[in-house]
């Protein structure tokens, strides 16, 4: 009986839901390229200092920690309400799970390989783009995973600011106390996250099997 009210649910609503998950997947692709643009920038910046960069993961570590409602609470009143606020709010906790796994994979390239390429006369530029990079690329395509499950989940919270997307149908759901258009948003968000972590993993797998292997062979 449920299929059959769903069926028929997406029957008559079907604009609204595919409008729904087209707006999700821009706040989801949109805080992406800023999370990933940002974190970066943060990690090239704070890689050569140790301690600056423990002091900056622990201290996103602890923003990350902050509860999504509270921290759209505490914003509203600075950048009201509306997809602006969520994208930002978006953006800062994905630092943590980006900018982390950013330094894990820099972290763990040998540094003989460095020193090679320095001898090399490659530039730190060159030496970052085309050694560092490609062996940190593993770890940085799964704190990119890590990002994307995670936006999924909290953009749908941000539909409570006015943000927009499958949180909307959630919400509007539980609100009218409608089963059917919850089952809806249930289904759409967990098909989403599937679907992203599905398509994720096979790339990191991909990228493990281009780069890891050359971390064992000897130059």
């Amino acid at each position: 009986m449920k299929g059959v009210s769903m069926s028929v649910y997406w029957d008559k609503h079907h604009d609204t839901l595919i409008n729904a998950l087209i707006e999700h997947l821009g706040l989801v692709g949109l805080t992406l390229l800023l999370s990933i643009i940002l974190a970066s920038v943060i990690t090239i910046l704070i890689m050569p200092y140790r301690k600056v960069s423990r002091l900056s993961v622990n201290m996103l570590g602890a923003v990350y920690s902050i509860p999504s409602l509270a921290l759209f609470a505490v914003l509203i009143p600075v950048f009201g309400i509306g997809k602006g606020t969520a994208i930002f709010v978006l953006t800062v906790y994905n630092q943590f799970l980006l900018v982390r796994n950013f330094l894990t994979g820099f972290d763990q390239v040998d540094a003989s390989l460095i020193e090679a390429a320095t001898g090399m006369g490659m530039t730190k530029w060159q030496s970052l783009s085309q050694v560092k990079l490609p062996l940190a690329f593993p770890a940085i395509i799964a704190g990119i995973r890590l990002a994307a499950i995670s936006t999924i989940n909290i953009a749908t919270i941000a539909a409570t600011i006015n943000a927009g997307g499958l949180g909307t149908v959630l919400f509007d759901g539980l609100r009218t106390r409608n089963t059917v258009k919850l089952l809806w948003g249930t289904v759409l968000s967990a098909a989403l996250v599937i679907i992203a972590n599905a398509m994720l993993s096979i790339v990191q797998r991909l990228v493990d099997r281009r780069y890891k292997p050359n971390k064992s062979t000897p130059a």
